[in-house]
């Protein structure tokens, strides 16, 4: 895996941090920071959504056909983010951060199956996957449950 794959992910997975360290202080900025949190979620959920197109189309560069099945699963990240976003304006927030959890577990299991049954995920890709899912689910699951419980913590 490239260094810069890595530097770029790491990076990106910045704003969840920020976010969601912000959504659990006692500021009354918490509130924005919870809204900037499940937006930006819901955003990276859908670019993964977007990997699995370019995981789809790489046999066409080989004069191989799209995998139709592929693609259609692409479209799947980028809708449980948009219903995310919509959960958290209408009903709770507390639902669209646990639908967003679920969406990155289960994008990261069906790429490690693909990638069990040799469908071209490239190699070193998953254990960053791994890795930066389990960032974002153990901040997501945080902010989840603090808020639940009425908890606010004080980042210095």
């Amino acid at each position: 895996m490239p260094l810069v794959v890595m530097v770029v992910g790491i990076v990106g997975i910045v704003p969840v941090i920020v976010c969601g360290l912000g959504a659990i202080g006692p500021s009354t900025g918490a509130a924005d920071m919870l809204a900037a949190l499940i937006g930006y979620c819901a955003v990276v959920l859908s670019f993964l959504g977007g990997m699995q197109w370019g995981f789809a189309l790489r046999p066409v560069e080989a004069g191989g056909h799209a995998q139709p099945w592929r693609l259609v699963l692409g479209v799947v990240p980028p809708l449980a983010g948009w219903v995310a976003l919509l959960v958290a304006l209408v009903l709770w927030s507390w639902l669209s951060l646990l639908l967003l959890a679920a969406g990155f577990i289960a994008t990261v299991v069906t790429e490690y199956r693909w990638a069990q049954h040799g469908m071209g995920v490239p190699g070193g890709y998953l254990w960053l996957r791994w890795g930066l899912t389990a960032v974002i689910v153990a901040m997501l699951v945080t902010v989840l449950t603090l808020r639940l419980l009425g908890v606010t913590v004080v980042v210095v």
